[in-house]
């Protein structure tokens, strides 16, 4: 019966996180749509519009620049921008 229950729960933290990561690259894509059209807004913004805290936000933007994308926030349009040029 522990075997059964150690399985059973194994395979669901597994499929979790699965899901986890699944979110994670569904969101970096949703962001990068939006920096791509300087409309991500403010992290606190984001953080609120992607229901997730400003920190993680912070954290899937260090991800993306990890993964060698140029993105940057702009203070100028208040938005995380990917055009190396854009003020």
């Amino acid at each position: 019966m522990f075997n059964f229950i150690f399985t059973v729960y194994s395979k669901a933290i597994l499929i979790l996180a699965t899901m986890n990561k699944f979110h994670k690259e569904t969101l970096k894509l949703r962001l990068l749509k939006l920096a791509m059209l300087k409309s991500t807004g403010a992290p606190a913004e984001l953080a609120l519009r992607f229901e997730i805290s400003e920190r993680s936000v912070k954290r899937i933007v260090r991800e993306i620049r990890e993964e060698g994308t140029e993105i940057r926030y702009s203070k100028l349009r208040r938005s995380y921008v990917t055009d190396k040029d854009y003020q």
